[in-house]
């Protein structure tokens, strides 16, 4: 039987708790992880923005249609992983290709990953 990422995640955080837990020292997000966790993949996507529309006008969408988003022109736009939120990039041009720079990440807890009971 094969397990996911959630069970093999939480497999390799349970852990005897003991009456008076060690105090955890602060360290900076994404340092320090478990060896097998640094291999786990996960899906990163930058999000534009989004419009609602109707059947009918997605019907009527052809080359050259253009559809309006909910995002202002030059506002930071949403980092997600595995689609959850976790902060805001700017796209950027890398080589020949886009890339993001990162403006700030504030829904991204990795220390959580390794607390006992998580």
């Amino acid at each position: 039987m094969m397990m996911s990422d959630d069970d093999l995640i939480a497999g390799l955080l349970d852990q005897p708790q003991s009456a008076s837990p060690a105090p955890v020292e602060p360290r900076p997000a994404g340092r320090d992880l478990p060896a097998l966790m640094r291999k786990i993949a996960v899906t990163l996507t930058l999000e534009v923005g989004e419009a609602r529309l109707s059947l009918h006008d997605l019907a009527q969408l052809r080359p050259d249609s253009v559809v309006e988003l909910d995002t202002l022109a030059g506002a930071p736009l949403v980092i997600k992983v595995n689609g959850t939120a976790i902060g805001h990039a700017e796209v950027v041009v890398s080589g020949d290709s886009h890339a993001l720079r990162v403006l700030d990440i504030d829904g991204l807890n990795l220390d959580a990953l390794d607390a006992p009971g998580a």
